[in-house]
């Protein structure tokens, strides 16, 4: 491939920095076909396979194919074995169990896990779950007041508790055992539960420490079946296991591998009424596979949008929905605040952007920002765009009556919990891990706190690593010949794709036939590639460029199946213009 045209395109929502030139295009290396020869794939997929390090054939299949009877055995959990039966006593005596789980994903997933498999065993169970607006994260004195009300007398926690010192000892006055099922990291202090779950505890034995909290229901779950003697099939609970453990953006290795893609596959079943009512809204039809792209970006957002206005017991009561025209009223109504929460967390970026810029703190090691009034619950959202966009750690604030909530953000590598622990002295309450974490502090403290965490952070800002094609490196190309509909259908192997496994993106060597805006500002192509085959290519607001487009081109994206087409049409998903000319 001849450098034909100097100029570089860069789409406006990706990266920042403009692409570098890429090296010429090199053939397949006799390891890349021997990998695609080996496990029957593409000259493509065996080349990027190769890219990402995979070198042994079978070591490469089994990880292309991650089955559930490799999970780690998990008996030496910490308290696993001390739960069930303590799960088990009380289903036998007919004990009101609560089941109180945190405001978002990973919590309602896992409270609505551990519901139903005591509901299937024979247990009487209530759940409860958080609300950022009453009481904020965790177990806190609300809940512990509505919890004992019920008249519960075993409590489990689901995503929380590992922190809730004070009010846990509440429920032990009170003569309600607890066990907590949380992977955030564990305070000194011991905790007063009869039962702690937790593979960050050091002296749990568990070797596997990626697991979400919803991973750890299921084993919990697995674990009173067989206290209880009783069958009970919990694959049918692995597609909440999938969306749990994306939306927390756990590691989507090991153990959560396996059982990722497997939920994935129940997912895309549909069976469960609440998903089947969410697919619609997403626009999911079921012919293609499911990703944790889908997952990440259609589902979790509208299971977090209640609770980042107000309940969230909306979107558990949805899960948990026994017929389809229950769940169908629950996902409309969910419909309608997520539209809500988009337009509100808009306008607050929109302010925060135009503070960084007047304040100048767009260069700072760490970026503080608050407002009275802002939506404490979509805060995190705030933190999560804005460390994405300036690639440092960010602590996002909703402020009421002085009193400030904070989602906490950054780019990989950065230690968050660490950096909130250095600001103990200034917060009231802090909680998390080094990926994501919150926080509460008085707004007379803000300044304090902004100089505190700035400095803590200035030693361990990361450097994000450039993309293949900011480096000027080799990218994975589209082998020539390679049909892209198969290609596709191999991608797929490498789900669940997300943290520690990211999703595939290629470059595409083709003739442009059309190049055209749309509505938008959108760029919609249609490509020939070498030997005929036709592909559509879509690039969101790059409709600018259409104009300057002719000739050879080589753009990198992702293939994805081109849901307005419909059928098993396909799309590259425009990520770069890297080379085009005449």
């Amino acid at each position: 491939m001849s450098h034909v045209g100097s100029r570089a395109l860069t789409a406006s929502h990706a990266h920042s920095t403009e692409s570098e030139s890429v090296h010429v295009r090199s053939l397949p290396s006799a390891r890349a076909r021997e990998l695609a020869l080996g496990l029957g794939v593409s000259v493509t997929m065996g080349e990027l396979l190769e890219r990402r390090g995979h070198r042994d054939i079978e070591l490469t299949r089994r990880f292309l194919n991650p089955r559930l009877s490799e999970l780690t055995a998990p008996h030496a959990m910490a308290d696993r074995s001390l739960a069930a039966e303590r799960l088990a006593t009380a289903i036998r005596a007919g004990e009101r169990i609560a089941v109180f789980g945190d405001y978002d994903c990973d919590g309602m997933t896992s409270a609505a896990i551990m519901s139903e498999i005591i509901e299937a065993l024979g247990g009487t169970v209530e759940t409860f779950i958080a609300s950022r607006f009453e009481g904020g994260y965790g177990v806190s004195s609300e809940a512990v007041e509505k919890i004992l009300a019920s008249g519960a007398e075993l409590l489990v926690t689901c995503d929380c508790g590992s922190s809730d010192h004070s009010s846990l000892a509440r429920f032990r006055d009170a003569g309600v055992d607890c066990v907590v099922i949380d992977h955030h990291l564990v305070p000194e202090e011991a905790l007063p539960a009869l039962a702690f779950l937790n593979p960050h505890r050091p002296e749990c034995g568990f070797p596997y420490k990626g697991m979400a909290s919803c991973g750890l229901a299921l084993s919990i779950g697995a674990a009173l079946r067989g206290a209880l003697g009783r069958e009970l099939d919990l694959r049918r609970w692995l597609d909440l296991v999938a969306i749990g453990t994306i939306a927390d953006v756990a590691p989507l290795d090991g153990d959560n591998r396996a059982l990722v893609r497997a939920g994935l596959r129940v997912l895309g079943e549909a069976r469960r009424p609440g998903i089947r009512a969410l697919f619609e809204l997403a626009k999911l039809d079921g012919h293609t596979p499911i990703t944790a792209e889908d997952v990440a970006f259609r589902i979790a957002p509208r299971l977090n949008a209640p609770g980042r206005l107000g309940s969230a017991e909306i979107a558990v009561r949805l899960l948990m929905a026994k017929t389809y025209e229950e769940a169908s009223a629950l996902a409309a109504e969910i419909e309608q605040r997520s539209s809500e929460r988009k337009l509100i967390q808009e306008r607050m970026i929109e302010e925060a952007l135009a503070e960084i810029e007047s304040e100048g703190w767009a260069e700072r090691p760490a970026i503080v920002i608050g407002r009275e009034g802002w939506n404490h619950g979509i805060v995190g959202i705030v933190a999560g765009r804005l460390a994405d966009r300036f690639k440092r750690p960010i602590v996002a604030i909703g402020f009421s009556n002085g009193h400030g909530r904070a989602s906490v953000r950054g780019p990989a590598g950065s230690r968050l919990f660490d950096v909130l622990s250095a600001a103990k002295h200034i917060l009231i309450r802090f909680g998390g891990h080094q990926a994501a974490a919150g926080a509460e502090v008085q707004i007379l403290r803000l300044a304090e706190l902004r100089a505190c965490l700035e400095a803590a952070c200035a030693a361990q800002l990361p450097q994000p690593a450039p993309s293949e094609a900011e480096a000027g490196l080799t990218v994975s190309w589209l082998a020539t010949g390679d049909d892209p509909s198969r290609v596709l259908s191999e991608l797929y192997l490498l789900e669940p794709c997300g943290a520690g496994n990211e999703s595939a993106s290629l470059a595409v060597e083709a003739k442009v036939l059309s190049a055209r805006q749309v509505n938008g500002g959108h760029l919609k192509l249609e490509l020939e590639l070498e030997g005929g085959t036709r592909l559509g290519a879509f690039g969101i607001a790059m409709g600018e460029h259409a104009a300057a487009l002719a000739g050879k081109i080589t753009v990198l994206g992702k293939l994805r199946p081109d849901r307005y087409r419909g059928g098993t049409a396909i799309e590259l998903k425009l990520e770069k213009i890297l080379r085009f000319g005449p």
